[in-house]
């Protein structure tokens, strides 16, 4: 039909211990804003393991993880795990990743630029939620990963388990939820400034002044970010890898608020990446 707008597929790959069907739910509000002639799909992963905090509690779902463990070997293999289901049921146009979704895209990118170099990637475009991309894979990939970079990763890493691990006593114990505080609103243990944007030289440990020129994510990129997520430095660190980004701080902590102005708001990005990639 003259005028239709064109289908604008969508890959999603979910966090660790959640599943396709707890992302689905996750990323509802802001799909909800955005025309019919988007579609997504979610991918649920290979391994099972334990349950992200208090998913159990509020899901009747799968605890599923795209590697057992993140080393190369098994990030690798969730690289071939991708492959295979891109072959079988693509094409997507934009792929979307939450936490260690993104940890996945991320990967699959920089490996793509720096050691497959096999013409652009399967797909047009990526949309990054409070995720990073593994130090181990840029290690391999011949990247300088600093002791500083090494040791803020784990911090980072175990402050947002015990932060999440209070949302998981919580939902066991209500007597514990503090009127008009959120789990994320205790910002004093953060290892950063949300209002201090890193430069090129000194990303949390990592230079990018000496990368390889070749390793890039060149395809548009949308960075959705939470100043209140210990893992926001993660987020600039793969940021900082893609040289067609929009950034976004929704301003929370490592989740996808719901609220309107949030949700309307990444909607918007997600309609300027399309026309990006359609060439509007």
């Amino acid at each position: 039909m003259a005028g239709e707008a064109k289908k604008i597929r969508v890959l999603g790959l979910h966090g660790m211990g959640t599943s396709a069907g707890i992302f689905k739910t996750q990323t509802a509000a802001f799909r909800s804003k955005l025309p019919p002639n988007y579609t997504f799909d979610f991918l649920d992963a290979p391994f099972r393991t334990a349950p992200a905090p208090a998913t159990d509690v509020f899901f009747t779902s799968d605890h599923l993880t795209w590697w057992e463990h993140p080393t190369v070997d098994h990030i690798r293999r969730a690289h071939a795990f991708l492959d295979s289901y891109l072959e079988q049921h693509g094409p997507f146009d934009i792929l979307m990743g939450f936490s260690q979704g993104c940890s996945l895209i991320s990967s699959y990118l920089l490996y793509h630029a720096g050691v497959t170099r096999g013409g652009p990637p399967p797909f047009k475009a990526a949309i990054f939620i409070c995720g990073g991309v593994p130090l181990p894979a840029l290690a391999d990939l011949g990247i300088d990963v600093s002791q500083r970079a090494e040791r803020l990763g784990q911090m980072t890493s175990d402050l947002l388990r015990q932060r999440t691990g209070s949302l998981a006593a919580m939902a066991g114990n209500p007597e514990l939820i503090q009127h008009g505080v959120g789990m994320w609103d205790k910002v004093a243990d953060l290892l950063h400034d949300p209002e201090d944007i890193p430069g090129e030289t000194d990303v949390f440990g990592l230079d990018y002044t000496a990368m390889p020129a070749d390793l890039r994510i060149r395809i548009p990129t949308v960075h959705v970010l939470g100043g209140k997520d210990p893992r926001w430095p993660a987020g600039w660190q793969l940021a900082y890898f893609c040289d067609k980004r929009k950034t976004y701080d929704h301003g929370g902590g490592h989740d996808i608020p719901r609220t309107s102005v949030v949700s309307a708001t990444i909607a918007g990005m997600v309609e300027e990446l399309a026309s990006e990639i359609r060439g509007e």
